[in-house]
């Protein structure tokens, strides 16, 4: 839980995770919302595949990232319980 807690506490990365919540996409459509460097946001998707909060699979040349809807359940469950 840990991992996630780090990967949400970066709004670059949270943009990215609202990105995909529309659908998957390669890491070079992701990166044209951002004005950031490539190896920046290679290191922004790898934190938030460390804290599995997305997928990735290779496409050709491509990375194809997704949201990892089971790990944002779980990360969605656990907050909810705090306001039981």
């Amino acid at each position: 839980m840990r991992n996630v807690w780090e990967a949400l506490s970066d709004s670059t990365r949270r943009e990215i995770l609202k990105i995909l919540k529309k659908g998957e996409l390669s890491a070079g459509e992701i990166f044209n919302f951002f004005d950031i460097t490539k190896p920046s946001l290679s290191h922004h998707l790898s934190v938030l595949k460390q804290a599995e909060l997305v997928n990735s699979y290779k496409q050709g040349q491509n990375i194809i990232y997704s949201l990892n809807a089971s790990s944002l359940n779980e990360v969605s469950d656990y907050i909810r319980g705090l306001k039981k």
